[in-house]
C-alpha cells in the first residue's frame, strides 16, 4: 500500500513539474546560496533571484535544527522578502561542507528519515519557507575528512528523498547540492529513483579543482580540456546520459576563486604540481589579482574559463569572471536546464557583479527567443 501511494504521489508530483517547466526560459531559475545575516542582503539585487537558499540548518537527534541563535533572525528576514517580491521562493539547506557529520547515521535507519522528514515540515511552516535543499557532503563516497560514508548511503539517500515527499506533498520544493564530479555522479546517487520526486538537481560544478588537489587545474570551467575532464558539461553529459531529464538540472558557478603556490611556469601554471593556498571572494578578485601584483589574466579556449598567473611567485588562481558566467548562463538557457545557482552571494558585488550578468545574459536570450 505504501509504495502504491508512493508511486501514486511521484507520478502526480512529475506531472505537476513538467507543466510548471514547460516555459524553459522564461521559468528559468537564478538561485543564490546565502550565508549572510539579515542585514546584507538588502545590499544586494534579490529582484533579480527566483529562490534564495538559506545556508545551512543542521541534524540534531535527526531533526532539522537552526544551528545557530542568529539563524532565526535570518531566516525570518529572508522569508520577509516574499512580501516584496512574491514570486521568490526561500528553501532552507541541511548539512554543507562540513555540516552533515550524522547524515549517514540519521539516515540509516526508517524511524530516523521520518524524524527527519517531520522535523523538515515543522520548520518550513514556522517559518513560511519554500522548500528544503539537501547538501550532504557525500552519500556513499568520502566527503569531509573524518565523517562517516558507507555504501548504503546511496540507497538510504532515496528513501530519504521518499520520505520527505511523502511528508512534504507536492507543492513544497525538494531539491540537493550534488558534487559535480564523476565520482560521485557515478556512486552516491540512485539517479532514476530520486530525480522524478526533485524540483531539481543543484550541480556543484565548481570546486571540480579542490582545496586538497595536489595540481592546479579549473575550479569550475565550462567545458572538459585535453588535460582535465571535470567541468560543468562533464557533469550535464553524464546525467543526460542516464536519463536525468535538462529541465531539473541546475548549473553550479563559483562567486570566489581558488589561489595555489609553487606552481610552476608550464602552461602558465594549469595542471601543474602545487598546493592549495587561499580562498578569494569574488569582491576581493581585481585587487587581489592586479597586475601591479605580479599577475597575468588568461583565458582558456578549451576550458572557456579565465584564470591567473603570477610567474614571479608561482601563484596560480581559478575563478570565475563576467565573461566565464556569461557563457555559463546561455550555455545553461540554450541546453533546456532548470536554471543557475551560485555560491554565495555574500560573496559578489553588490552592484556589476555576477548576478547582475547572470540577470541580464537572461533577460537577452529571452528576448531574443
Amino acid at each position: 500500500m505504501v509504495h502504491r501511494i508512493l508511486s501514486i504521489l511521484i507520478l502526480a508530483f512529475t506531472g505537476t513539474v513538467l507543466c510548471a517547466q514547460s516555459n524553459i526560459s522564461k521559468d528559468f531559475a537564478i538561485i543564490a546560496y546565502y550565508t549572510g545575516n539579515e542585514k546584507e542582503i538588502d545590499e544586494y539585487p534579490v529582484d533579480k533571484l527566483t529562490h534564495i537558499i538559506f545556508s545551512f540548518c543542521y541534524l540534531k537527534d535527526n531533526k532539522l535544527v537552526t544551528g545557530s541563535p542568529d539563524a532565526d533572525a535570518r531566516i525570518k528576514k529572508l522569508v520577509s522578502l516574499k512580501k516584496k517580491y512574491p514570486a521568490l521562493k526561500i528553501l532552507l539547506s541541511l548539512g554543507g561542507w562540513g555540516g552533515c557529520k550524522d547524515c549517514s547515521e540519521s539516515f540509516s535507519s526508517a524511524a530516523g528519515r521520518n524524524t527527519f522528514a517531520v522535523s523538515v515540515n515543522e520548520m518550513l511552516k514556522k517559518y513560511n519557507a519554500d522548500g528544503i535543499d539537501l547538501d550532504w557532503e557525500y552519500p556513499a563516497i568520502e566527503g569531509y575528512p573524518g565523517h562517516p560514508y558507507k555504501p548504503e548511503d546511496k540507497t538510504n539517500f532515496t528513501e530519504l528523498v521518499l520520505a520527505l515527499r511523502k511528508e512534504l506533498g507536492e507543492k513544497m520544493e525538494i531539491s540537493f547540492a550534488a558534487g559535480g564530479f564523476t565520482k560521485f555522479l557515478q556512486e552516491s546517487v540512485e539517479w532514476d529513483k530520486v530525480m522524478p520526486l526533485l524540483n531539481r538537481v543543484n550541480l556543484m560544478t565548481y570546486d571540480l579543482i579542490n582545496g586538497y588537489s595536489p595540481v592546479t587545474g579549473h575550479h569550475t570551467g565550462l567545458y572538459s580540456t585535453d588535460m582535465q575532464i571535470e567541468s560543468t558539461d562533464h557533469a550535464v553529459k553524464y546525467l543526460d546520459s542516464t536519463g536525468v531529464p535538462k529541465n531539473k538540472m541546475v548549473i553550479g558557478t563559483a562567486f570566489y576563486a581558488r589561489v595555489f603556490e609553487r606552481a610552476d611556469s608550464l602552461h602558465n601554471g594549469v595542471n601543474r604540481p602545487a598546493k592549495f593556498k587561499s580562498f578569494v571572494p569574488y569582491k576581493l578578485l581585481l585587487k587581489e589579482f592586479s597586475a601591479k601584483d605580479g599577475f597575468i589574466p588568461h583565458w582558456d579556449e578549451q576550458a572557456q574559463a579565465p584564470y591567473s598567473y603570477n610567474p614571479e611567485k608561482k601563484l596560480f588562481a581559478t575563478y570565475d569572471d563576467l565573461r566565464s558566467i556569461r557563457l555559463k548562463t546561455k550555455y545553461a538557457i540554450s541546453q533546456g536546464l532548470n536554471g543557475i545557482m551560485f555560491w554565495e552571494l555574500t560573496l559578489d558585488v553588490p552592484k556589476g557583479g555576477l548576478l547582475d550578468e547572470i540577470h541580464k545574459t537572461k533577460k537577452e536570450m529571452i528576448t531574443e527567443r
